[in-house]
């Protein structure tokens, strides 16, 4: 199992310089490697005989042309062009199997990283040797323990970490305590509202900070672009959104540990998200709850603690379903909180309801993955 580790990095001027040449290595590399393909793939069109771009060819390109040309790649470690291009050549594998768009250019501000192969680093509590550089220190110990495979540096803000990625046998978590089957219901007003009647308040990190964002944006957009001035007020702008981001993450990383070491199987609705954002009235606050990053964190934490996810399919009526007889209603608008099932009467919570019918959904699928017949007007379920 591999397992990453993300620890801010405490260097000094020195240091903060290296990571940075370090950095603009990397993208220099990866950007000309993308004109090349580009180059190469345009002339494969006009001449079928000569050889098709890629990942191969283009690093021993560069390793040959390198001393000449780009002298001052040498002043950085080896991997920082080299993983480059490997990263290059699987973004151009995963757009080619369908799995993600085309390989953009990296820009300066935003894509400050490198990665470092496991030979040219070394972890020392609370210490990281870079090539080079020597030994950098970090804020915290590294929590796993095993091989160490790789680590990324990158720059969020004005900060510098370290995604350091371990190979375990070992789950990184104790077992979860089997307090039975969940249901997990999502929502903009609540976060998360379990079958249980537990509901936790999202964060709303975005909508705390908003006004303060505005006025920041503002301030942006007034200084003259190439100013000193205005790199200040980029800076403060990219630390807000860091602390807002951070303050989600927290929070979310929070609430799936809660869920994870308490349940064993955890059934979840799978939304579409970006659908959902085309709602221009919601599209902030569903943007602000982080959705997709909370199953994200619910799917790996339980995998470490040998939990499940039973994913509801798309179209399960989770909250116009009853619970208890089965009734599924015509139309229920998302103003419409309770509502009473015309069927039993039993008067419900959309959110409780909601979660209840996909913890029976979770149940049944699980049942039916064993050998046994599954119950409920669910379809079949991803487990």
């Amino acid at each position: 199992m591999f397992v990453a580790h993300r620890i801010r990095l405490d260097p000094n001027n020195v240091q903060a310089t290296y990571f940075a040449r370090a950095a603009g290595t990397a993208r220099f590399a990866y950007n000309w490697a993308l004109t090349e393909w580009q180059k190469r793939y345009e002339a494969c069109k006009t001449d079928p005989t000569l050889p098709k771009p890629s990942e191969a060819a283009l690093r021993r390109l560069l390793n040959s042309i390198k001393r000449e040309q780009f002298p001052w790649m040498l002043a950085v470690t080896k991997s920082a062009p080299q993983m480059a291009l490997m990263q290059l050549g699987r973004a151009f594998g995963n757009f080619f199997a369908g799995r993600t768009r085309y390989p953009r250019f990296r820009r300066k501000g935003q894509d400050d990283r490198f990665t470092l192969t496991n030979d040219q680093i070394r972890v020392d509590g609370r210490r990281i040797r870079i090539p080079k550089l020597g030994w950098v220190r970090m804020r915290e110990t590294l929590r796993f323990m095993g091989r160490i495979v790789s680590a990324s540096v990158a720059r969020v803000a004005n900060h510098w970490y370290a995604s350091i990625t371990v190979e375990t046998s070992d789950l990184p978590a104790p077992p979860a305590e089997n307090q039975g089957t969940v249901g997990v219901d999502l929502g903009v007003k609540a976060l998360v509202t379990l079958s249980t009647g537990e509901s936790f308040e999202g964060p709303k990190a975005l909508r705390t900070l908003l006004m303060r964002l505005r006025r920041l944006s503002r301030a942006l957009s007034r200084k003259v672009k190439g100013s000193h001035n205005r790199a200040k007020e980029r800076l403060k702008l990219a630390e807000l959104h860091a602390r807002i981001a951070n303050i989600r993450r927290e929070s979310l990383h929070r609430l799936s540990t809660s869920i994870t070491r308490r349940f064993h199987t955890i059934g979840i609705e799978n939304l579409n998200v970006k659908g959902m954002l085309g709602n221009r009235h919601l599209a902030r606050a569903i943007a602000d709850m982080g959705f997709r990053e909370l199953r994200r964190q619910l799917e790996y934490k339980a995998a470490w603690r040998g939990g499940q996810i039973v994913l509801a399919d798309r179209w399960f009526p989770s909250s116009k379903l009853c619970s208890g007889c089965g009734y599924r209603l015509g139309e229920l608008g998302l103003d419409v909180r309770r509502w009473t099932c015309p069927g039993c009467g039993a008067s419900h919570n959309r959110d409780v309801n909601a979660a209840t019918n996909l913890r029976n959904m979770a149940v049944s699928s699980t049942a039916s993955a064993c050998g046994e017949e599954g119950s409920g007007p669910a379809r079949e379920r991803k487990v």
